[in-house]
Parts: C-alpha cells; structure tokens; sequence
C-alpha cells in the first residue's frame, strides 16, 4: 500500500445534514479516483456511511479492470449518519457482504469497525464473526477506525487487530503525546493516520471569509473553532516553512510521513489536481527534523481543539 492514501469520505457525496463535503459531481470523483492511481496512491479507504454506499460504489466502477492493483479498506457499523451504528455480528457480516456487492470485488483487503465502543471489540461473537469472513476469504484483514487517538490506545490494549486509524495532523499530536503510534509500532499493528490535511485548514487556503458548499460537515463546527484552525494552520505553515496552497498540503502530509510507525495517511481527495498534488509529498519525504520538531513545540503550546470531535 502508498503511504499516501486516498480517503474517500467527500467522493461520496451529499449526505443528511452537515455530515459531507456537499455536493459531488460523479465524472470529476472518478477521474480523481483514477487519476491517483495513476500517480502511485494504492490505497483507498472508505465507508458504507460515506454517502450511504456511494463512495463505495464508485470506487468498484473506478477500478473494475485494476482491482489487483489497489488496496480497500472500508467500514462496518454505521450504515448511515442517519441511523444509530450497529456492531452486533449479524449486521457486522451483513455490512461486509454489502460491500462487496457495492464494489463488484470478492475480497476486501482491510475491513475496519467504525467507532465502535470497547465492549464491541471485547465481544467475543463479533470476533468469531471476523474470523469468519477472514476465513472464507471475504477480509483479508481487519482493523479499528477509532473516533479519537485515546479510543485507539484502549483498542490496542483490548484487542489486536492488524490496523487501527485515528486522527493525525499537525493540529492534533494526540497520537503522537498519548503513546499511540509507538505502541501501534511496538505491537507490529498498522497505524492509518486520519484527517492530514486537518479537513483542509492545512492547506493554508481557508479564511473567515470562505463560503462552504451546502451540507458541508464544517458549517457544523462553531466559529471559533473554525477561526482556530484557519489562525492555526497560518502559524504552523509559517514555522515549517510552506506557502499556502498545494506546498502547505504536501507538508502537512509529509509531517506524517516523518513518523516511522505510520503505515498511510488519508487525505481526502475530491479532484485529480489534488490526487496529483498529493501523491507528490510521498515523493518529497517527510520533513526536515527541524521542521517536525517546530511543529510539536507549537502543540506543546496551545490546543486547536474547542469543540468534541464529529465521527468520520
């Protein structure tokens, strides 16, 4: 798998209030699809819940004829940000099947549980129920999309999965401060580091000014927060130092490149051009370690969180 993935939670499309990127057009989320390809980005990860299946099926359309090529990892759990999630087995071996079917594969090479409580992980009939797939060739393996770095810890503590993803950007160290990624390291676990771009604030590109599209999770987050972030991400790109726009990007990416332990990191990806712009950091490499260390001694600092963390 690249270690610059593609997360494809905005591809999906427009979904139930504020819990999307808004609107997508299917032609340009296709070409971003295969374009990425193209560039070296071999891993896609997905959700059933990323436009309630739509993101998967696009993904099956994108590589039909590739699908030797690339690396899938989708979710179980939440079927819809409508409804409550559901971890019992049954629904757990249901949602794999409906994935399946969605993307016109007989495997899947990463099948994650999405948030799901400690209890469910301890279960051991949800555990006989991932051994199952596993073993009838369906998962190849499975893995944990923890809702926080301090969920994903308590994860790896209960249970040993062979992936765990959490939330990991130059705004959020958590993984980093909590022992996470040295702990995913020391137990042989791959670490997926979720929201790179920190939902695009990263780029430098997002001021008070910007107007988001319809839908969009971020007409969610209160001002402050927003004003946090965009103040944030000013300061962090000036310490690296990168210019806003696709340098910005590419160096919050190769932040987490800088981290032995990361296996991949999903920026979400909406258009070719970022497909392009992104794939390019992997062939950059991390950052200079003096570039990486002016950036935890900003988080050592001060916070960027004012407002709990939405699931993604």
């Amino acid at each position: 798998m690249s270690e610059i993935g593609f997360g494809a939670w905005g591809i999906g499309g427009r979904t139930v209030n504020t819990t999307s990127y808004g609107e997508t057009d299917d032609a340009t989320s296709l070409a971003a699809l295969r374009r990425a390809l193209e560039c070296g980005i071999t891993f896609f990860d997905t959700s059933v819940a990323y436009g309630d299946g739509h993101s998967e099926e696009l993904i099956g359309r994108a590589f039909a004829a590739d699908r030797a090529k690339v690396v899938i990892a989708t979710k179980a759990g939440y079927v819809s940000w409508e409804r409550p999630p559901d971890f019992s087995p049954d629904a757990i071996v249901r949602s794999a099947e409906g994935s399946l079917k969605r993307m016109g594969t007989d495997y899947l090479d990463l099948f994650q549980l999405h948030n799901p409580p400690i209890g469910v992980l301890r279960s051991e009939a949800v555990q006989a129920a991932l051994q199952k797939l596993r073993k009838a060739g369906k998962v190849r393996a499975w893995g944990i999309s923890a809702k926080s770095p301090a969920d994903a810890l308590e994860a790896l503590d209960a249970v040993s999965p062979d992936a765990i993803q959490a939330n990991f950007n130059m705004m959020d160290v958590r993984a980093v401060e909590s022992g996470l990624l040295e702990s995913a390291g020391r137990q042989g676990v791959g670490f997926i580091g979720r929201t790179p771009l920190c939902f695009g604030f990263l780029s430098g590109t997002i001021h008070r000014d910007s107007q988001f599209p319809p839908g969009d999770h971020r007409l969610g987050w209160s001002r402050q927060q927003l004003d946090t972030w965009i103040d944030g991400a000013a300061d962090l790109l000036a310490a690296v130092p990168a210019r806003p726009g696709s340098e910005g990007a590419q160096s919050a990416l190769r932040f987490c490149l800088s981290f032995a332990e990361l296996s991949c990191t999903i920026p979400g990806i909406l258009t070719p051009a970022e497909a392009e712009a992104n794939a390019q950091a992997a062939e950059l490499g991390p950052l200079p370690a003096a570039a990486v260390a002016a950036v935890m001694a900003i988080n050592r600092e001060r916070r960027f969180f004012v407002a709990p963390a939405r699931p993604t």
